[in-house]
């Protein structure tokens, strides 16, 4: 067990590269969610519709693969605290950045849900 005293909670190091980490996270989601909302905009079956998310299929994947992306994130980020605290470095940036982008995945999912539902 570690000793809470002796943390190093202020390593400007690995706030920085947990910061990038999750901007970088968040790029790539956004690219995903516009390839699959631009993918759900031109399919032949939704080409007389007036709404985008016209079927269950281009639904599904404009609301569940940038979310799945998020997710993907959250879990190398929280790989990576245990890295870290392994090697007793500053940890729980790395937790906050794992919890953070949970976080945006869920309410990701639940606006994407309540589009997809109306």
């Amino acid at each position: 067990m570690g000793d809470d005293v002796g943390k190093s909670w202020n390593d400007d190091g690995a706030f920085r590269r947990a910061g990038m980490y999750v901007l970088g996270v968040i790029a790539v989601a956004g690219v995903v969610a516009v390839v699959a909302y631009s993918w759900a905009d031109r399919r032949e079956s939704c080409a007389g519709a007036e709404v985008v998310l016209c079927d269950n299929p281009s639904a599904l994947v404009v609301v569940l693969v940038p979310a799945l992306v998020l997710l993907g994130g959250g879990i190398g980020a929280f790989v990576r605290t245990y890295l870290v605290w392994r090697d007793g470095g500053s940890w729980p940036v790395w937790q906050g950045a794992g919890w953070f982008l949970f976080v945006l995945m869920v309410v990701y999912l639940s606006i994407g849900g309540g589009v997809g539902a109306s």
